[in-house]
């Protein structure tokens, strides 16, 4: 499975301090920070340079062009993120916590300057984020760790592309290059859940057509069968956080609710078995995520990451796949209040680029 949360796109930043108990956290993310933009270098530069090796050259001039097509036919910012690079060293550039409690779905949030509330805590050391997780885990919280391939400064700062970005091939590294630039196009501050599937909403419409541009059809074949498979991994975590829900609110004790919480996460992972092996044809992609141990928090971490998706891309199509229109009403939703931008997103018939 392609990393989950190589999606987190707001790792929380540098711009302020709120409170002395969270100077340690604030400067772990500026110290970190400080020192990827230190190690940044420029990708033309490194196209032009011939010690660069052949394979670091490709995948500069990939970027290169994924970013142009991202501003000539996106509508997406035309700055000077992702026109450098780092090599990271490690898998994961961060990683987030996500907490909830023992018995809900609610997760925990955690609000910071320019950024609003959002449900995790980012951190740039693993060491400190198993560290904070062991923490809220005293505090009889379910917690979930994530890695994270990409972040962004929402256009603070000129974003570069990192090695991580690049460990799943080209396709993926568009998706990535779009999502993150759709949150400096549109960002609401403290409804991550918004934010989030609209940037996936414009990963997936701007991946689909740049590879029809490049006339990539076996690529395009690749990416919806990876959609699709996602589609059914989210109906799955979606069938069992409402088999949770209903037990959560329901009359039984402590100790009976834990038992059917067990019970419900056991039919998650026979369900994805019988999708896995039966419709998947043995696809084994998700295996990590079922082998590893499920709780509310990684639970609640998915739905972040899908609830709206579609009612955006629908949005998208009532806007005649015209990104600039589609922009126009993404903003003119997030001017509303959070219950109200959710009714007009779910009911939405028109395009809300101008008034009706």
């Amino acid at each position: 499975m392609r990393a989950f949360f190589r999606l987190v796109a707001v790792t929380v930043m540098v711009f302020g301090i709120a409170g002395c108990t969270s100077i340690p956290y604030y400067a772990q993310s500026l110290e970190g920070h400080v020192t990827i933009m230190t190690a940044r270098q420029d990708v033309a530069k490194l196209i032009e340079n011939p010690s660069t090796s052949e394979e670091l050259r490709k995948r500069m001039e990939d970027a290169r062009a994924i970013r142009q097509f991202a501003i000539d036919e996106l509508g997406l910012p035309d700055n000077r993120s992702y026109r450098s690079y780092v090599d990271i060293g490690r898998d994961a550039v961060t990683w987030a916590v996500f907490a909830a409690p023992e018995l809900s779905l609610v997760p925990r949030t955690w609000c910071v300057p320019v950024y609003g509330c959002v449900p995790y805590r980012g951190y740039f050391s693993r060491e400190k984020a198993v560290e904070f997780a062991r923490e809220l885990q005293g505090q009889g919280l379910d917690v979930y760790i994530g890695g994270v391939t990409a972040y962004s400064t929402l256009g603070w700062s000129s974003d570069p592309l990192l090695s991580t970005m690049f460990a799943q091939g080209e396709t993926d590294l568009a998706a990535v290059v779009f999502h993150e630039l759709a949150h400096q196009r549109v960002y609401t501050a403290g409804d991550s859940e918004f934010n989030e599937a609209f940037a996936v909403a414009v990963e997936t419409t701007g991946v689909r057509r740049w590879l029809r541009a490049a006339g990539d059809t076996a690529g395009l074949r690749r990416y919806e069968a990876d959609r699709k498979r996602r589609a059914e991994f989210i109906a799955l975590v979606s069938r069992t956080r409402e088999e949770l829900a209903r037990i959560y609110a329901g009359s039984g004790s402590v100790d009976e609710k834990r038992d059917a919480k067990a019970k419900v996460i056991d039919r998650l992972r026979a369900r994805y078995r019988q999708v896995r092996d039966g419709r998947w044809r043995g696809f084994r992609g998700y295996d990590g995520w079922f082998d590893a141990p499920i709780n509310n928090a990684k639970l609640a971490a998915v739905s972040v990451y899908s609830d709206q998706v579609d009612e955006f891309i629908r949005l998208f199509d009532l806007c005649s796949g015209d990104y600039t229109r589609f922009y126009a009403s993404v903003q003119y939703l997030g001017r509303l209040d959070k219950a109200g931008r959710f009714d007009a997103l779910q009911l939405a018939n028109r395009c809300y680029d101008e008034p009706a």
